[in-house]
């Protein structure tokens, strides 16, 4: 599992921000060919990226790329300069607007050919697929299953928002009117139930108020606690907020971590399907839950603090 709590967009187009964004505490980020940059800068920025890519410092970051989408006259020359040119330097390619399965599919297609003519391992870029169109939703299971390459799902509000004719220009946040439960909760769910039926992350997308730090704070509790892995972050006043939503509590960790233990203890020497840790009764279905506790934990560089002594709490 890579960790993608924090995920930073970069304009390919900027120099200055694809430098300063090697020093940001990000667990990913994504080089951008599409939205953030301009149609007569787009060949520039191929170049300014692949660059970055070679001789810039990512360490302990996810390296992604964002070409256009399939509708335009420059995804493939995105997908060949990039990858020839920074392949073994990249993590993933991100298509945006993803409408259906065969986008994918070509995408997959494209970057076989371009790694068995490198000699690059074939099958080792991954593809994260961007989900902003009511058709890309409903078509979205068969796009999660599409590709052995695929890794996230990433959902991209204000482009979704337009097509299902959403009244409101505030990005991510409850439209005017709608005042009971919440706008994005079947969105935010149908991506979850998709990405995680075919084992995939998923990623919640942008805040655009940059300066409303409390509610790019609430909107990212959002979609952490129905179990999304991570949010974009536009500028370096997020990435911390986005961090700490998305990691768990120290507490929380220690816990998860406890739980695995005195299962694999229980289970193995006292040879027993369910025990006690403490007050607590755990079983296989306690185990299950521990690991995903764990593991993000993990991912975002937790180390415990306690650990377990058969007999007692913990």
């Amino acid at each position: 599992m890579r960790s993608r709590r924090s995920v930073l967009a970069v304009p390919g187009s900027n120099p200055r921000f694809l430098e300063k964004a090697q020093t940001l505490p990000v667990d990913a980020v994504f080089l951008d060919l599409e939205d953030s940059v301009a149609p007569l800068a787009k060949d520039e920025a191929r170049a300014n990226v692949v660059t970055a890519l070679r001789e810039g410092d990512w360490t302990g970051k996810t390296r992604v790329v964002r070409v256009n989408d399939l509708s335009t006259q420059w995804t493939y020359r995105d997908v060949i300069e990039v990858v020839e040119g920074a392949g073994d330097r990249l993590d993933c390619l991100m298509l945006p607007k993803v409408q259906d399965s065969t986008e994918v599919v070509w995408l997959d297609t494209l970057l076989t050919q371009i790694e068995k003519a490198k000699g690059y391992e074939v099958g080792r870029i991954g593809i994260e697929a961007q989900i902003e169109s009511a058709r890309g939703l409903v078509n979205v299971d068969t796009i999660a299953g599409c590709s052995r390459r695929l890794e996230t799902l990433v959902f991209g509000p204000a482009d979704f928002m337009a097509s299902i004719n959403m009244r409101t220009l505030v990005v991510g946040e409850q439209p005017p009117g709608y005042t009971e439960g919440d706008a994005y909760h079947y969105i935010l769910m149908r991506l979850l139930m998709a990405a995680r039926t075919h084992d995939l992350q998923v990623i919640d997308g942008p805040y655009l108020q940059i300066k409303d730090l409390d509610g790019f704070t609430r909107v990212a509790r959002r979609s952490a606690a129905l179990g999304f892995d991570g949010k974009w972050v536009l500028h370096p006043s997020q990435v911390d907020a986005a961090n700490a939503v998305f990691s768990p509590s120290q507490e929380d960790y220690d816990h998860a971590e406890l739980i695995l233990d005195a299962y694999e203890y229980h289970t193995t020497v006292e040879r027993r399907g369910a025990a006690m840790l403490g007050d607590e009764m755990i079983d296989e279905a306690s185990r299950k839950m521990a690991l995903v506790v764990a593991a993000k934990g993990r991912a975002a560089g937790l180390s415990r603090t306690k650990t377990f002594q058969p007999g007692r709490s913990g």
